[in-house]
């Protein structure tokens, strides 16, 4: 059985001047459900997370909790509590006071303080570290007292914005692990904010994707990443060769001067679509053999296999293999039809999935600005 919804968001718009950064939002949550709003830098998910939270005020829209209409409750107030990217610890209080702060607050028992910030150090890995102080802790361990603090307070829903963005890539992917379990033992609601396309995938139930204010997409991670709405989602989930083509009837697609077999259906005989075929569902052969052929023009090795660029009519695709090719190299592609997936045209369309600029670098440039 489905849990029942604990926060709604409707038609939830906020402006900042002239810049629409949230165009009418619509969301469902569930209770215990693991959510992310993932999306690049400047598309809306930090500012809905404040929405919910309570600290910043939209300007059309409702925001309901557990049915009943929260816009004029304040922060303090909400059976919410918010993990910063900066953890917000207080320097002077050690780990066992951070902890107990909020339960202070609520005049809570010393006796039931005691037994609570022991239960949540215990959760959080961190027992025995009560009496020290937090500035002498790792990156890692601060974030833990951080998600112990929150946790103690018993919120309903905990929200969490890029928390694991501090934290080096090996410390991150543990961490990953460590919340979900977290959020699978407390049995709350998380609702979590990245831009890392990987991060969502590995830790949610429910990804949503977002772009200029906009849901482009609601989905599992499974979902999202087999069956993208449109370009947008295709290129932000992993890679992707994206693709213009034409639906010449049900379950036949032409692209790249060819027609292939598809699992597609339900489009317009004749419709202009973006195809979208993942590298790594891409077969090499040989280049008589291939559906299409291509020459190789540059090889890198990724440690499980080769990412390879291929110009096909001056269309460059992008193909992960095992089987090392050389630049310069023609090969043959075979695509099976289960690897076709179709899409309606967009306004993303025509802006992503050639690799003819693709550069590992520029790719992460764009995670270095914050939202």
């Amino acid at each position: 059985m489905e849990n029942k919804v604990i926060i709604q968001l409707k038609n939830i718009s906020k402006s900042y001047g002239d810049e629409k950064v949230l165009n009418d939002i619509n969301l469902s949550i569930r209770d215990k459900e693991f959510i992310t709003l993932l999306g690049p830098s400047g598309c809306g998910k930090t500012t809905t997370l404040r929405v919910i939270a309570g600290f910043v005020e939209p300007d059309g829209g409702d925001v309901i909790f557990d049915g009943k209409k929260i816009n004029d409750i304040p922060p303090h107030k909400r059976q919410v509590n918010t993990i910063f990217q900066r953890y917000a610890l207080f320097p002077h209080l050690n780990v066992y006071e951070n902890v107990a702060f909020g339960l202070r607050l609520k005049k809570k028992s010393e006796e039931e303080i005691k037994k609570t910030v022991g239960e949540m150090l215990e959760l959080v890995n961190l027992k025995g570290f009560g009496k020290r102080n937090v500035d002498s802790l790792s990156g890692g361990q601060q974030q833990r007292v951080a998600i112990a603090r929150a946790l103690a307070n018993d919120p309903k829903v905990l929200l969490l914005d890029e928390p694991l963005s501090a934290l080096d890539l090996k410390l991150r992917k543990d961490m990953q692990v460590e919340l979900k379990n977290i959020q699978k033992e407390m049995g709350i609601t998380f609702i979590y904010v990245t831009h890392d396309q990987e991060e969502a995938l590995s830790m949610s139930d429910t990804v949503v994707v977002m772009d200029n204010g906009m849901i482009q997409q609601i989905g599992t991670p499974q979902e999202i990443y087999n069956e993208p709405k449109n370009a947008f989602v295709a290129d932000f989930i992993g890679e992707s060769n994206i693709l213009d083509g034409v639906m010449k009837e049900d379950f036949r697609a032409e692209f790249s001067g060819h027609t292939f077999q598809c699992l597609d259906k339900g489009f317009g005989i004749s419709e202009e679509v973006d195809v979208v075929i993942r590298p790594e569902d891409i077969v090499v052969t040989d280049y008589e053999k291939g559906m299409i052929s291509g020459v190789v023009t540059s090889v890198t090795f990724k440690g499980v296999h080769f990412e390879i660029i291929v110009d096909i009519d001056g269309f460059k695709w992008m193909i992960q293999t095992t089987k090392e090719q050389f630049v310069g190299d023609r090969i043959g592609l075979d695509i099976d039809p289960d690897s076709i997936h179709i899409m309606k045209k967009s306004e993303y369309s025509g802006r992503y999935g050639d690799y003819s600029t693709f550069s590992d670098e520029i790719e992460h440039l764009s995670d270095v600005t914050e939202e």
